[in-house]
């Protein structure tokens, strides 16, 4: 029998089989001796060990699409990362490292500003300036007063989305309102483990209806980026990309250097100053990352 990992919680995967329900299962010893660990979205072949209490084992995790560690989960279409336009205020260097995650994996972003409703025309336009030019799609919702999500829902359909965001941006309220019978589809699941679902402290796949799923991710506080280098940061910020034939330098890092494309598409408002400034935080953290590592 084949089904979808749409949870996993102290070494238990719920393991959902089409037409036949939910399934708590361990995975084999094999996973462990091959360093291999099940994720949230992975395909997988099971035994079924006892019908009656819907209990079994993974025995194989098929061919994955695409995996991220963080979140950690598999097999994902796009992600789409929610932040609060006012309330809290927007952390950019928080929202640039996801992009970056994102970007790095080759995956789709949309960005997703939530609470519009208490937020001036001005704040709003200041983000779609400083988001719009780096390829991903922004929008402008409100999950409390329901505007917005229509659009949301169209660029959700037919996909499997992974949604993540900081704590307190209402995120649960916008999946609370695309899915609001997901509290009964998950509602065994929530009997086995018996924990509340109020607050997401593992990710867990929501169906929303026909191929359309969603991914509910932990909200986070803090992204490490360490593992790039601060020479292939640049990369990450693709509207640098058509600049970057203008700078005097080959190899140019857009800090120091004069003549530089990206520094005067900053000026001219052709890129946003935020975003700009943020690629120079990241790279001095990650050129002192390197500092640190090299003098060990």
């Amino acid at each position: 029998m084949t089904g979808k990992i749409i949870k996993g919680i102290a070494g238990f995967y719920y393991v959902h089989a089409e037409g036949r329900g939910v399934y708590e299962c361990k995975a084999k010893g094999i996973f462990r001796n091959e360093k291999i660990k099940p994720l949230v979205g992975d395909n997988v072949r099971l035994e079924v060990l006892d019908e009656k209490e819907k209990e079994g084992n993974i025995l194989e995790i098929l061919p994955r699409t695409n995996a991220l560690l963080r979140p950690a989960v598999a097999n994902v279409d796009q992600a789409m990362i929610v932040f609060a336009i006012v309330r809290p205020d927007p952390n950019f260097n928080l929202l640039d490292r996801f992009l970056i995650r994102m970007e790095r994996q080759q995956l789709p972003a949309i960005v997703c500003f939530n609470k519009q409703d208490i937020a001036s025309d001005g704040e709003k336009e200041a983000l779609r300036c400083a988001y719009e030019t780096c390829g991903c799609q922004v929008l402008f919702i409100s999950a409390l007063e329901d505007e917005g999500l229509e659009k949301v829902r169209e660029l959700l359909e037919g996909k499997t989305t992974t949604v993540a965001g900081p704590s307190g941006v209402g995120k649960s309220s916008l999946i609370n309102r695309l899915a609001p019978a997901a509290h009964m589809e998950t509602g065994e699941i929530s009997r086995k483990i018996e924990r509340g679902r109020h607050t997401t402290r593992h990710s867990e796949i929501i169906a929303l209806g026909g191929e359309t799923f969603i991914m509910d991710t932990p909200g986070f506080t803090s992204l490490d980026i360490s593992e790039i280098t601060k020479e292939e940061l640049g990369q990450y910020y693709p509207e640098f990309s058509q600049y970057e034939p203008s700078c005097r330098f080959s190899g140019c890092a857009h800090i120091s250097e004069p003549d530089c494309g990206v520094k005067a598409a900053v000026e001219t408002g052709k890129i946003s100053r935020v975003r700009y400034e943020n690629y120079r935080t990241l790279y001095q953290e990650l050129k002192e990352v390197r500092r640190y590592h090299g003098s060990r």
